[in-house]
């Protein structure tokens, strides 16, 4: 008969077991999880490689075709690769600088402007082309007329000035030129407080009186300059600055409008970073050919023309060809010295734009007279419908001057901008003067 044995096993026995087990199930998992870790690290490691090896492959060329390079070369090509490197970011960055700059640019801009125009404000009275003189009484007014108006007479041709008289003591000085305007009140003012009223004397006062007003003309010219702080011009240029004082554009008289533009500009200048010097003179100068006199053509023209002979900077003379936008604008000195005109000019109640179409036609009428032959100076009266001419009398005959009044006033009546009749009257006069023995 065969041994049965029989093996009997407390439960804590199996208990043991079945936590074995576990243990070892527990472990099992953990090493699949670290075989595939592993696994993944592996494949990581084999594409790290293969880049490692390209690289090594992109580098090894890199340095064949560096080691061609000369030194200045090889700095090129690392300048190159820097910038393309910084191209986006640089776009980047300038496509934000652009935004901000659209946010903020009309705002400044409008402040910069309303700045430069408190700046620039002054006073503005408006003028006009008549001066009145209060006389004493009727026996001033008498010898002003003069024996069959001879004192007149003489006093208009030697001032150029048209005199008006009413029933009243009041006597009214006619001329669209404001400085032979002066020129009359101030010599009419003295010959009637020195009361000797004659022809002779007329020419006298008269005389000295032009030479005082080239003086006052003079200081008013360097009075311009040194408000505006403008030092050292050739005094040819201040003598002509001086000439403001009576000149006027569109009725806003030229001192005012200068130095009221001018303050305009220089504030804008110090507010954009402009040179405030170099804007300082081309403001203070851009109108310089509106008292020009002597040669024709369009204000512009004449200032730059007048400034060449100076040798001013070619920036100052660019911005005055340019301030009426006769030609593109070259510079940021243009564009200040535009902005700073417009300002001045445009503001309301600063311009009176007939009173400037009366001093041109006045001025054309009296050009077209001045160019023929022989003619000493033509002046012209009641708003251009009346042109008296004085003649050479070495030059011109009796007979010659009634052909010259008709082809002077068959010219005049050429120009369609002159409506109306346009009454010449041609002078010419001899003198014989001698001195006792």
């Amino acid at each position: 008969m065969g041994t049965i044995i029989i093996i009997f096993m407390q439960t804590t026995d199996i208990n043991s077991l079945n936590q074995l087990t576990s243990q070892l199930t527990k472990r099992e998992a953990e090493l699949e999880t670290k075989s595939q870790q592993l696994e993944y690290k592996s494949q990581a490691l084999q594409k790290l490689q293969a880049q490692i090896e390209q690289l090594r492959e992109d580098l090894t060329k890199k340095l064949s075709s560096v080691a061609s390079l000369t030194q200045t070369e090889a700095k090129q090509e690392l300048l190159k690769q820097v910038d393309e490197q910084l191209k986006n970011e640089i776009a980047k960055r300038i496509r934000q600088a652009e935004e901000q700059i659209k946010l903020t640019s009309d705002q400044k801009a409008k402040q910069i402007l309303i700045d430069a125009m408190v700046h620039g404000a002054t006073d503005y009275v408006a003028e006009y082309t008549v001066s009145s003189i209060k006389l004493p009484n009727e026996e001033i007014k008498g010898r002003i007329i003069g024996r069959e108006g001879r004192n007149i007479r003489a006093f208009e041709q030697a001032t150029g000035v048209e005199i008006e008289m009413d029933e009243t003591n009041e006597l009214r000085l006619s001329s669209f030129d404001s400085i032979r305007r002066e020129i009359a009140r101030t010599a009419l003012l003295k010959l009637i407080a020195d009361t000797r009223i004659q022809p002779d004397r007329i020419e006298e006062i008269v005389f000295k009186t032009k030479k005082e007003i080239d003086r006052i003309i003079m200081e008013s010219g360097e009075q311009l300059c040194h408000s505006l702080k403008v030092y050292n011009l050739p005094l040819e240029l201040v003598q002509l600055l001086g000439r403001y004082k009576f000149r006027f554009s569109y009725g806003q008289n030229m001192i005012n409008h200068t130095t009221e533009e001018t303050k305009i500009g220089v504030s804008v200048a110090q507010e954009v970073g402009a040179d405030v010097y170099l804007v300082r003179i081309a403001c203070l100068l851009h109108d310089i050919g509106k008292v020009v006199t002597e040669d024709e053509g369009s204000h512009v023209q004449l200032g730059v023309d007048l400034l060449k002979k100076f040798n001013l900077p070619e920036i100052v003379i660019n911005a005055v060809a340019e301030h009426h936008e006769d030609k593109p604008f070259s510079s940021d000195i243009s564009r200040i010295v535009w902005i700073a005109d417009a300002i001045s000019g445009a503001r309301p109640g600063a311009r009176y734009e007939p009173h400037e179409d009366y001093l041109k036609r006045m001025e054309k009428i009296e050009q077209i007279a001045n160019n023929f032959p022989g003619v000493l100076e033509a002046i012209a009266y009641q708003a251009g419908r009346e042109v008296r001419v004085l003649v050479k009398p070495n030059e011109i005959s009796d007979n010659e001057l009634t052909v010259l009044v008709y082809k002077i006033a068959k010219e005049l009546g050429k120009i369609s901008d002159f409506a109306g009749q346009i009454k010449v009257t041609g002078i010419r006069e001899t003198r014989a003067t001698t001195l006792t023995s």
